[in-house]
């Protein structure tokens, strides 16, 4: 029988198309240079890694197909994580035989997030492998994280495997026959079949196709834990986010405390979810309610703050928006905002310059969304200029009131979404009233909020219920 031999192929690095000759532009997603060539092994030793999976998880590759009737339609078993916000975000819980994908930049708390969390699991055996840290950081980090909560000593339940080889995890995954499975990372795993380097587009895609075989025949579920490029996106070929069931996104500046965890995409659950932590000596805290962290009442009495209600995801919450307007001192007025979109922001000050008469040419302007938040919501729009006049005119905003609404070019008021959450998050905080479009008082007027409801439908008016 003749030999089989290597072959050369041409893998696009965005969407995983393969071709065996090179071309400048992929023909899949039209993307140029992105064609990277990559030599694969022989089928023989391709089946070496599929043999090492199917002795990991107890199932043969045959299969058959199954009419619609024959299939049973049973809500997926979940896995309670022992964290409502991880739980949120996930859809209630992790679905056995899963495989999710935590990404996020370095340092963020990925691994600290992963740890703590498989700590609390007591009743589930977990195996963590580490591809980047030795077992003894891994152990200080837990005796940290286990300090901290109180929690004592340290499950026997979670066992700390260093290792990159997959065909080695495998074979510790067929003795230990853990309940959940937790790669640490994706791209420091490699095949011993698979001639290329750890990280690289052939060993990240071959790693995460075996691995999501893996979890579909065993029903083990399997969190990879992966990197991020300078774009902010997840390292290595596209195609790995298209091969998982969950795609999370661990966000934050590493400057700020808070920590907000996004899926990007869900199987099993809503991507509208969100999940927001607090980073701590201790590890990361829930924030159950991040409306009472980003409020403070150290500006009471002060010009340029104003309370916008606000939507991430489906969760509301109220936070603050700080403006500075003062005389420019060089010739070229300056424009700044951090977590507001800078461009948005001039618009609006065009519409304060053009709709209501403000003259803010020849004053510096600059804006910062209060606790490091990147918010997108044009709800605040109505906030942000409320800061930006009261800075100008040097007239604090009541600290009792909030507002929610988008401002359009012609100044008017346009309805926002979600109205009825972001009313009862303003009256459960104890704000007094809150400002909001005319157009969204459809079905409030009988109802008891709380809270009085300030209906306008001009920048004009909501100036006359701030500043008289």
């Amino acid at each position: 029988m003749a030999q089989l031999k290597d072959k050369t192929m041409f893998v696009c690095s965005e969407c995983g198309f393969d071709s065996p000759k090179w071309s400048g532009k992929c023909p899949s997603c039209g993307m140029w240079n992105t064609m990277k060539e990559i030599s694969v092994k022989a089928q023989a030793s391709q089946n070496a890694t599929a043999t090492a999976r199917r002795e990991a998880s107890g199932k043969s590759d045959d299969n058959v197909p199954h009419t619609l009737g024959e299939i049973q339609s049973t809500d997926y078993p979940r896995i309670d994580m022992r964290d409502e916000e991880l739980n949120r975000v996930l859809g209630g819980g992790l679905v056995q035989g899963s495989i999710v994908l935590l990404g996020g930049e370095p340092g963020i708390g990925k691994s600290t997030l992963t740890l703590q969390t498989v700590m609390r699991l007591k009743e589930l055996k977990v195996l963590y492998v580490s591809g980047e840290e030795s077992a003894r950081q891994i152990k200080m980090r837990a005796e940290r994280l286990a300090a901290a909560s109180g929690g004592g000593e340290l499950s026997d339940d979670l066992l700390v495997l260093c290792e990159t080889s997959l065909e080695s995890i495998y074979e510790q995954i067929k003795k230990q026959k853990p309940g959940l499975v937790v790669i640490d990372s994706i791209q420091t795993i490699s095949s011993e079949y698979v001639d290329s380097s750890a990280g690289s587009i052939t060993q990240v895609r071959e790693c995460a196709a075996s691995l999501l075989k893996f979890a579909k025949e065993s029903g083990t579920p399997v969190l990879l834990i992966g990197h991020i490029t300078k774009d902010g996106t997840i390292a290595g070929p596209k195609i790995l986010e298209h091969i998982v069931d969950a795609v999370l996104q661990f966000e934050g500046d590493q400057h700020y405390l808070y920590r907000i965890l996004r899926p990007i995409k869900n199987r099993f659950g809503s991507t509208a979810e969100l999940g927001i932590y607090e980073m701590r000596e201790d590890g990361l805290r829930q924030v159950s309610n991040p409306s009472e962290l980003l409020l403070t009442d150290s500006h009471q009495g002060m010009s340029g703050v104003s309370i916008a209600c606000t939507i991430e995801g489906v969760r509301p919450f109220l936070i603050e928006v700080q403006a500075l307007a003062s005389t420019a001192v060089y010739g070229t007025p300056q424009r700044s905002a951090i977590g507001f979109d800078v461009r948005r922001m001039n618009m609006l000050l065009a519409v304060l310059e053009k709709r209501v008469g403000f003259k803010l040419g020849q004053k510096d302007v600059f804006l910062n969304i209060a606790g490091g938040l990147k918010v997108s919501d044009p709800a605040i729009d109505l906030a942000v200029i409320s800061a930006i006049l009261s800075s100008s005119l040097d007239i604090a905003v009541d600290r009792t009131v909030c507002m929610t609404g988008e401002v359009g070019l012609s100044g008017e008021i346009r309805p926002v979404s979600r109205i009825e959450q972001r009313i009862s998050e303003a009256a459960k905080l104890g704000f007094e009233r809150i400002i909001i479009p005319k157009s969204n008082m459809h079905g409030l007027e009988k109802r008891k909020l709380g809270i009085e409801l300030v209906p306008v439908t001009k920048v004009e008016e909501a100036f006359k219920q701030l500043f008289g």
